[in-house]
């Protein structure tokens, strides 16, 4: 049985949204001050340039800028950076680039669109691998890139020394059960999808990747510690207290990231817009937005 391991990021990191200025530029000040924030109300670290950092409009040298700001911002917490790209050579390059610019670990997600065969999946995450020392994170989420690793893949990763833990958005807790029961004592297994960590935690996880985080990590933290300490009652209620932020952080009118930006927005922790294609959001997303910060007990 897999237990999970203590962790080298943490329980609770957020997939951080990129700052924006109004014109489209990126704040670095503002950057740093979400990274401060963050880590400040509940979260062990962070993901910077992710997907949720809108890592495909995101510049290479934008992210490496992103990079080097959190690090200085955030000198004592995890930083994690996504350097992924369904080019081989360039997540080669955004790793080695992230590695230089101080980051603790590199999340890399599946080649995206281009729909590579097992085998290139493979053969592409251990280039990736091979390109730093740092510990490496395999992003799983087939909804947005169009393939699931598969099961024989991961375990083969996960034998190589510096592939520690997967990040999984794949959907399915009963696959995860099943390769958690022969994957190595020590994968960081997080779940991917702020909805699925209660049944993930129950199958071996050890905490989440999230998006709600940037609101709620201190409601996911007591929900994670409540689990582990066996009071499952406690961790359900928690976990049914949280519903309406995972409702609100994504929907086909207003995907991701665009409900997080106007959430911390509203919060006074100004994030900006998002870069087009993203942005047309309803007009109703910051009522939207309150009520959800009412049924928390909080104003905005």
């Amino acid at each position: 049985m897999h237990t999970p391991s203590p962790t080298r990021f943490g329980r609770v990191l957020t997939a951080m949204v990129t700052p924006f200025h109004a014109d489209g530029g990126l704040d670095l000040d503002g950057v740093q001050d979400l990274a401060r924030y963050l880590v400040a109300n509940g979260n062990d670290g962070v993901i910077v340039a992710g997907t949720t950092g809108e890592s495909a409009t995101l510049t290479l040298d934008e992210q490496i800028e992103v990079i080097t700001a959190v690090r200085e911002a955030i000198p004592d917490h995890h930083l994690v950076a996504g350097a992924g790209s369904n080019d081989t050579r360039n997540a080669v390059t955004n790793t080695e680039r992230a590695t230089a610019a101080g980051a603790d670990g590199i999340l890399t997600v599946t080649p995206y669109y281009n729909r590579p065969s097992q085998a290139g999946i493979e053969a592409h995450f251990r280039a990736v691998a091979a390109a730093t020392d740092l510990p490496v994170v395999i992003y799983d989420h087939p909804g947005r890139t169009g393939r699931k690793v598969s099961e024989a893949v991961l375990l083969s990763l996960l034998e190589l020394d510096n592939i520690v833990g997967i990040k999984d958005a794949a959907g399915d807790p009963s696959a995860a059960a099943q390769l958690l029961s022969r994957a190595p004592d020590d994968t960081d297994w997080y779940s991917g999808d702020d909805s699925l960590t209660l049944p993930l935690l129950a199958v071996g996880a050890c905490g989440v990747i999230g998006v709600a985080t940037h609101w709620i990590a201190a409601e996911m933290q007591e929900m994670i510690a409540a689990f582990q300490k066996g009071d499952v009652g406690v961790a359900t209620e928690l976990n049914a207290r949280m519903i309406p932020s995972f409702v609100y952080e994504g929907s086909d009118e207003a995907p991701n990231p665009e409900p997080s930006k106007v959430m911390m927005n509203l919060l006074g922790v100004s994030v900006g817009p998002c870069r087009p294609p993203m942005g047309f959001a309803p007009d109703d997303l910051v009522d939207q937005a309150r009520e959800v910060l009412v049924g928390l007990d909080r104003k905005a």
